[in-house]
């Protein structure tokens, strides 16, 4: 047996914390390569770290809750001498493994592991220099076929001891994190069929799975089904009051996400000199162009909101002022002919901004299920360090929390945020007359080091004009 010490890696850009939350696994478990063993916090989202080993679980030397620099020991695990760490590169894929004996494995030393220096979370390990990677369905005949192990034997025709009786039928398995629970039945009597991370995502969004219309390829429930079952504000609506806790005081640890989104915002609002402008709008056009886009077969299944339109109108407003879409340096500043559009999202952890790398050059379909996966991994808690990195500007959606408007903070580095408010019916004057419409408050905050108050004026002009007629986008 060998002993290796898994170091916490980094798993984004820069990292050098992350708080131990879950352990998956726990001491004398049996541990396989590529098997998710811990869950981690860093500054700004949920991850799951795969082990790059396989063998059994000695000790866990970080308890749940701690915080723990990058490179720290957090879990030790034995390993068979004869097999040692597993090569990911000499392993097929479960839907990749041959019919006949799998080839004959690859032995890399755990020392050897041990000895690549820095910590790897996807690869798990270095290779050594000329290793390459063994090729799984060798022609017969062919010149690898010596990498493979010889087939067994065939087995005899007949066996010499008369056959056992076929032994009774194993009870089914419970329910793990890879097997879905057929525990409730929809209205027809078909069994509910959902994974668990799917139905922790329907408790969250107060979703009754049974009532769910399935999409999944065995008539499983997916992702998708259960956003469209929820409304977007039901997330953070407030069913019920709580009691008053019987505690004078409670006390949360300045941590993980709040202590990053605290350091995000004093930085930005005492860097970054705020200007601040609102305008009321007529959407009514924009709700009837939702409309046609909800029963249009290019859209089925995405979800279509004024988010999408919002997005669309700000990528235009971009094309026309680019400065808003700039950084600031002490030195210069740096005109992005990109956008990466960010998306200010309220999750159970905290507010998240990921972004929409190169948002400029989709199409409105690509553009819809890029906003809606992006919503969907912020709420499950799964965005990435990578996804909330170079951000250029951002769209903050306050109008899902029934608000009209406010006066949002810069994401840092950025020059512009947007805020769209909540879209209601308001009585507005068209031709003289005042008529019911659809109307929302569109404002924004931006740098007044890069921006001056024309160009501010003209980009939420523009924004506005494109809610007030989305035919302005096929121009």
């Amino acid at each position: 047996m060998s002993e290796i010490r898994f170091p916490l890696p980094d798993v984004g850009e820069g990292l050098t914390e992350a708080e131990i939350v879950q352990w998956r696994v726990a001491p004398g478990d049996r541990i396989s390569l590529d098997q998710v063993f811990v869950e981690i916090e860093t500054a700004k989202s949920l991850v799951e770290l795969p082990s790059a080993f396989e063998g059994t679980v000695s000790e866990l030397l970080v308890e749940e809750g701690r915080t723990v620099d990058v490179g720290t020991p957090i879990l030790v695990i034995e390993t068979d001498a004869a097999s040692g760490m597993s090569s990911p590169d000499a392993a097929p894929a479960p839907s990749e493994a041959p019919v006949a004996a799998p080839a004959a494995p690859v032995a890399a030393s755990a020392s050897a592991a041990g000895d690549g220096g820095g910590a790897v979370l996807v690869g798990h390990g270095s290779s050594g220099p000329g290793q390459s990677r063994r090729r799984r369905h060798p022609a017969p005949g062919g010149a690898h076929e010596h990498l493979a192990a010889p087939p067994p034997p065939p087995a005899p025709a007949a066996a010499a001891a008369p056959a056992a009786p076929a032994a009774p039928r194993p009870a089914a398995a419970p329910a793990t994190a890879e097997t879905p629970r057929l525990a409730e039945r929809h209205d027809d009597g078909v069994p509910v069929i959902a994974k668990p991370p799917i139905r922790k995502l329907a408790k969250d969004l107060g979703v009754d799975l049974s009532r769910v219309s399935p999409t999944g390829p065995i008539g499983d429930i997916t992702r998708d089904d259960v956003i469209r079952e929820a409304s977007q504000a039901s997330v953070f609506r407030n069913i019920q009051t709580p009691e008053v806790p019987s505690d004078r005081e409670t006390r949360i640890p300045v941590k993980g996400v709040r202590k990053a989104i605290a350091a995000a915002m004093v930085q930005s609002a005492y860097s970054a000199p705020h200007v601040s402008v609102f305008v009321d709008v007529d959407a009514t056009r924009t709700m009837e162009y939702l409309k046609r886009l909800k029963a249009s077969p290019d859209y089925a299944g995405i979800k279509i909101s004024p988010l999408l339109i919002m997005a669309k109108a700000m990528l235009w407003a971009v094309r026309r002022n680019p400065t808003v879409n700039a950084q600031w340096t002490d030195d210069e500043i740096i005109v992005k002919h990109y956008v990466n559009l960010g998306i200010a999202a309220a999750t159970p952890r905290g507010l998240i901004v990921p972004n929409v790398k190169d948002a400029q050059d989709m199409s409105m379909v690509e553009l819809a299920t890029a906003l809606e996966q992006l919503t969907l991994t912020a709420r499950e808690g799964k965005t990435q360090p990578a996804e909330m990195q170079g951000g250029t500007i951002t769209i903050t959606n306050i109008g899902v929390f029934g608000m009209d408007t406010g006066t949002p903070i810069l994401n840092p580095g950025e020059v512009g945020i947007v805020a769209l408010g909540t879209i209601k019916q308001k009585p507005w004057v068209v031709d003289g007359e005042v008529r019911p419409r659809f109307v929302t408050t569109i404002g924004g905050s931006f740098d007044h080091r890069v921006v001056d108050g024309d160009v501010v004026s003209r980009f939420v002009a523009d924004v506005a004009s494109i809610i007030e007629e989305p035919a302005l986008l096929l121009e």
